[in-house]
């Protein structure tokens, strides 16, 4: 699987343009390094970017900025056509895009490179993963949208974006918690490592409103998730976990990537690894068969 994909993996070229994207800003005075300047008008957004979030007020900073000091940065495009009659379409740079809109430019510097879809979906990932400029839900959206789009295991979409196949795995199973929980993590009301405690638990929602309403740290958020009246549907029907046992499965989990589940008996007990899909398992499979 792996080798059938190596093909799709960032080579010299796109290795070669994530390192013109992360250059250090340059000097207000220096000129800006771009293949040429666009019409503002002329550039749509990528309906694909992982960044879906921007701040009004970090907007407005950086068109102030850029009214006094113009695009330090180009912004990176590619050619495309029939995007609402623009002619290249954002790479990476739609937050300065949006900045230089709002500071009255006609004009932006550009890179232009040309890739495919696939390519230029990488690239905004890793780009924005380079930059924290990702909230965890976005990440996990971008992550599964390579998977669903180009059939990417984890461990090989670890390669792309430079993150372990752990992480994949753990910003992922984010995306299994309500609508409304996910809201609180894309606002930054609920860290990922908080969310990551009420996967499993019965109600998730109402665990997340107490957490940010007395402000309980991650090892109380998976202590209260555990608790029957709150947390697993079956939480009745268990064994009592202690918090050995739960620091266990937690630790099993954040190694591992899937989610772990001990289930002590009266004498010995089971340990469940759940997945989600035929590549998770040859994932695991793999992972198991490591010396």
């Amino acid at each position: 699987m792996a080798e059938d994909r190596s093909d799709r993996r960032l080579g010299r070229g796109l290795a070669a343009l994530i390192g013109e994207m992360d250059q250090p800003v340059q000097a207000a005075a220096a000129p800006v390094a771009s293949d040429r300047s666009l019409p503002i008008e002329m550039i749509a957004r990528n309906p694909n970017n992982p960044r879906r979030t921007f701040s009004n007020d970090e907007l407005d900073d950086l068109a102030r900025s850029m009214s006094d000091h113009g695009i330090i940065q180009p912004i990176v495009v590619r050619p495309v056509g029939g995007t609402g009659g623009a002619s290249h379409e954002i790479i990476a740079g739609e937050r300065r895009w949006r900045a230089a809109q709002r500071a009255g430019l006609t004009e932006v510097p550009v890179i232009v490179r040309e890739v495919d879809d696939r390519s230029a979906l990488e690239l905004a990932i890793v780009e924005n993963v380079q930059r924290s400029d990702l909230n965890p839900i976005e990440e996990a959206l971008g992550y599964q949208q390579l998977m669903d789009e180009y059939n990417y295991g984890q461990a090989d979409l670890g390669d792309v974006i430079g993150k372990s196949r752990s992480h994949v795995a753990n910003t992922l199973r984010l995306l299994k918690l309500p609508d409304s929980v996910q809201a609180m993590v894309s606002a930054g009301d609920l860290s990922a490592g908080h969310a990551r405690t009420l996967i499993t638990a019965g109600d998730p929602a109402a665990i997340a409103r107490k957490i940010v309403a007395e402000g309980l740290s991650v090892r109380q958020a998976e202590t209260l998730a555990q608790e029957p009246a709150i947390g697993g549907k079956s939480a009745k029907n268990k064994p009592a976990k202690d918090s050995d046992l739960i620091a266990l499965e937690k630790t099993l989990s954040d190694a591992s990537g899937y989610r772990v589940d001990i289930k002590p008996k009266a004498r010995g007990g089971e340990v469940r690894i759940a997945y989600q899909s035929l590549d998770q398992l040859d994932d695991l499979c793999r992972l198991l068969q490591r010396q």
